[in-house]
Parts: structure tokens; C-alpha cells; sequence
């Protein structure tokens, strides 16, 4: 098997050779069709969060399934499928609740890594899924079935990008028509949480983001009014939008602690402030508590959008179908594996929304 192996913070190598397990029982392993390049992969590869080398990341895919273990019932192989990091086993205290996103067990992929070099040493199942590569070996609850008529490369974006943007707006805040949103940072995360807020019927929309590449693309996906930090003062501009009062809900889409606190100062009385963009570990942020408490507002995480993929990703497929959803205007370029650093680099210096690795 072919897989980009980081092994050292930075720069991935991408090497065959690479062993990937059978599945185990209640496991799938499928052969990956696409990729996309997430920044929480690029986060992971230059270590803003820890963790062990070597290792493989990747985590939002698509392929078809070659194999299942002897405990899958619901998915079978040749079925087209989505491929997720959430892991859920459906009986722990979270997932009774329909938190699925926070499963709190451990699995036996958790334990041992169903990956190993040549010489038989274990290498990093990253983020769960380690999708570049050919292959991906993952527990069934990370597997959704798809249509076979649907594009891979454009499916593969529900597998993070779109369930945690639109998530944000949809499943944790449940945002209602006619509120008014504010998001900031209009990346491929952000565009997903504008596109949530466009379906669910918020008006106005206000994108904000330092790239006007990236501010256009918003008013295609559903942004209403669009605004650049650098040359523009996005607080009194936020406040005469909302007749003065601050905006119902902001959505940080970036792992910013700045622009967490900043997110708080664009908010009515009451109004909701949801940290999406994960920041790197230790990034603090700052805000006046007295008036957070005195404005009763609220400020909230959300994690891969509260996700429920059994539901969520069929309901989105739907939307696809429909024309409702907007997924292959997010692919900005396809890249070969051998070409994976290249991609990284354009995802970085802020030159696409989604850049996709294909098999």
C-alpha cells in the first residue's frame, strides 16, 4: 500500500510498502477513491497538537468498501461510502444522548494501530482514519453508504468540511430563519457554515476574512455582505447591519484565540458565539467577563458539527441532489498522492478551499 507517512513534524513521505490490517470484527476496510486536505491534518503534521511519528494522516474520505469484519451488518463490500473520523459505539453515556461526536470508548483501533512500515514497526492510525493512503481500515460507525452515482472526490467533503461548518448552524446552534450570523473565516469550514446559515433562512450573512479570494467565494455560497478585517471596521459594520444591537449568533471558523474574543464583541444581548475552528493547543483568549455575564450571552463549542453521520450525510446527499448544496464549487484542485505536499502548500498560503487527493 501507498500512504503519505509524516515522520517528522512538517513534510510528508509518501512510501509503499506500507501494511494495513484485515478487518476485525465490526470493521471496514475500504479502497479510498479521495481525500480531502482538512487544515486540522495540517495542524496534526506540524504538531500544533502532539502526538506520535510516524504517522498517517487524512481523514476526509471517500472509496468503495473491499472488505468487512464479521460483525458489520449495514455496510457490504462495493458499496460507495463516506469515511469519518467520529468513531461511536452507541451505548456509552454520550452516545445514548445522540452525542455521537463525543464517544467516550475505546476501541481496538485505538489500542493498536492497524498500520505498520516493512519492517513490521507500528506506524500512527491518524485521526482515526489515516485517508492518505490507498486504504483505510476504520470501526463500521465511521462509514456511511452513498449513492453510487455520486462524485467521490465531491462526497468526500461530508466527511468533515460540510458537516462541520453547516453543523455548526445547523445541529449545535440551530439557528432559525431570520436570525442574524456572522462567520468568521470563510474557508472551506466557513463557507459550510454559511452555506447552514443560507439554508436554515438567517439574514444577513456577513462573511469576514482576510482573503478577498475567500470573501467571494462566500457571496457564492450565500453570504449577504462580506467583510475584510484589514481595510474595514467589522464591529460598527456588524452593528448597522443588525439595526444596532450585534449579530444572534457568530460562527469562528478558525483556530484563533483572537478572533474568539473578537467574536464576542459582534454579539447582541443574548446572542451566541460558537467556536468552531479548533486551535492549537495552549491558545488562550480573553474576554470582559462582566460584560459577557451582564449581556446574558452565550459562548459554546462545537465539535464536527455535532454530527450524527447515519443522519446528517444522507440528509446532505439529498441536498446535493436537489442542487440545495453547493460541494463541487469547494474542490479548488485535484492532486496525486506523490503530489500531497504540493496540495498542503496551496491549502496553507490561503490559494483553495479544498484541495483533494485522488486514487
Amino acid at each position: 500500500m501507498k500512504a503519505a507517512v509524516c515522520r517528522e513534524f512538517g513534510r510528508s513521505l509518501v512510501i509503499e510498502n506500507l501494511e494495513i490490517d484485515s478487518p476485525g470484527n465490526g470493521e471496514v476496510k475500504v479502497k479510498l477513491a479521495a481525500c480531502a486536505i482538512c487544515h486540522s491534518d495540517i495542524h496534526y503534521m506540524e504538531g500544533a497538537w502532539g502526538g506520535k511519528l510516524p504517522a498517517v494522516y487524512g481523514h476526509e474520505a471517500s472509496g468503495v468498501v473491499e472488505a468487512t469484519g464479521p460483525d458489520v451488518a449495514l455496510i457490504k463490500p462495493g458499496d460507495h461510502v463516506v469515511v469519518t473520523l467520529i468513531r461511536s459505539c452507541g451505548r456509552c453515556y454520550y452516545c445514548v444522548r445522540g452525542q455521537l461526536n463525543l464517544c467516550e470508548s475505546t476501541f481496538p483501533l485505538d489500542r493498536n494501530s492497524p498500520l505498520s512500515d516493512a519492517n513490521g514497526a507500528p506506524v500512527v492510525h491518524g485521526l482515526r482514519t489515516a485517508a492518505f493512503a490507498e486504504y483505510a481500515l476504520v470501526d463500521q460507525s465511521q462509514v456511511v453508504r452513498i449513492p453510487e452515482a455520486m462524485p467521490l472526490d465531491s462526497a468526500s467533503l461530508l466527511a468533515c468540511g460540510v458537516i462541520t461548518g453547516l453543523g455548526a448552524v445547523v445541529n449545535t446552534a440551530r439557528v432559525s430563519a431570520g436570525s442574524s450570523v456572522v462567520v468568521i473565516g470563510t474557508g472551506g469550514v466557513g463557507l459550510n457554515s454559511v452555506q447552514g446559515a443560507s439554508l436554515s433562512g438567517a439574514f444577513p450573512i456577513i462573511g469576514v476574512d482576510l482573503a478577498d479570494n475567500k470573501l467571494a467565494a462566500a457571496r457564492e455560497f450565500g453570504a449577504t455582505h462580506t467583510l475584510n478585517p484589514s481595510r474595514e471596521d467589522v464591529v460598527n459594520t456588524v452593528r448597522s447591519l443588525t439595526q444596532g444591537r450585534g449579530a444572534d449568533y457568530v460562527f469562528v471558523t478558525v483556530g484563533s484565540g483572537p478572533a474568539i474574543s473578537t467574536s464576542v464583541g459582534l454579539l447582541r444581548r443574548s446572542g451566541t458565539a460558537v467556536v468552531v475552528g479548533m486551535p492549537a493547543v495552549g491558545v488562550k483568549t480573553e474576554i470582559e467577563a462582566l460584560d459577557f455575564a451582564d449581556n446574558g450571552q452565550i459562548l459554546m463549542g462545537s465539535k464536527m458539527g455535532s454530527a450524527r453521520i447515519s443522519v446528517d450525510v444522507p440528509k446532505l446527499v439529498a441536498l446535493y441532489e436537489r442542487k440545495k448544496l453547493k460541494l463541487d464549487e469547494l474542490v479548488t484542485a485535484r492532486y496525486a498522492l506523490d503530489d500531497i505536499n504540493e496540495a498542503i502548500s496551496a491549502v496553507k498560503n490561503s490559494e483553495a478551499l479544498r484541495n483533494v487527493i485522488v486514487f
